[in-house]
């Protein structure tokens, strides 16, 4: 994780032609980040924060701009499942729509994998296709999810790592074999596997590389 004490805040940004109409910009070590919300109430809050962590001398994380007490905080109550979620929904609006494909199968498979431990869901298939179909698809979200879609997710958020677990080296390289594989266990098209880590890589849930086999 590659930190940097070079932070600038802006002043918000106000874009009445969005729905989340005010943003806050900064630049982490020259790299531009940015947060919409629905309020200028919201934002002023969001900027303060964040210029306050600048001036207690916080260092900033280079890839999501987030000072490291957020990220210490992220870690500690966040599961991997969460975490994936969240990114997913603040990717979302600004993404296309095969980007957003591709991100949600990425995420569908790797996220199975990020567990205790020795748990393994009785229907895999099933588990995959309610991450990639629900809980990956911010348009889905609207409406509730089937009763055996949902039941699958709420085994993953019972049994899903903590964020600081899944960092670990051999959790690491469970999921980067997920990535490599199909539902059934069968290996990957390269193909597939190299835009399934490529989509993994850029959300930076894992930047680490996939396993040589099927690759």
């Amino acid at each position: 994780m590659a930190m940097s004490y070079k932070v600038r805040v802006w002043e918000i940004r106000e874009r009445p032609d969005r729905r989340k109409g005010f943003e806050v910009r900064w630049t982490v070590g020259g790299r531009e980040k940015s947060e919409s919300f629905l309020t200028k109430g919201l934002a002023e809050s969001r900027r303060s924060k964040l210029m306050t962590a600048a001036r207690d001398g916080e260092p900033f994380d280079t890839r999501s701009g987030l000072p490291a007490s957020e990220i210490r905080a992220l870690k500690q109550r966040n599961t991997w499942y969460v975490l994936a979620r969240e990114y997913l929904e603040q990717r979302w609006d600004r993404t296309p729509g095969n980007t957003r494909r591709t991100l949600a199968d990425a995420l569908a498979t790797i996220t199975p994998a990020f567990v205790e431990p020795r748990a393994v869901y009785r229907a895999p298939r099933v588990l995959r296709r309610a991450l990639y179909s629900w809980a990956f698809n911010k348009n889905a979200w609207n409406a509730d999810a089937r009763e055996e879609w949902q039941a699958a997710l709420d085994w993953l958020q019972r049994h899903s790592l903590p964020v600081s677990e899944s960092e670990e080296s051999d959790v690491l390289r469970r999921g980067l074999d997920a990535l490599c594989r199909k539902v059934d266990g069968a290996v990957a098209a390269a193909k597939t596997v190299n835009r399934k880590r490529a989509a993994v890589n850029a959300s930076r849930l894992t930047a680490q590389s996939c396993a040589a086999e099927g690759a």
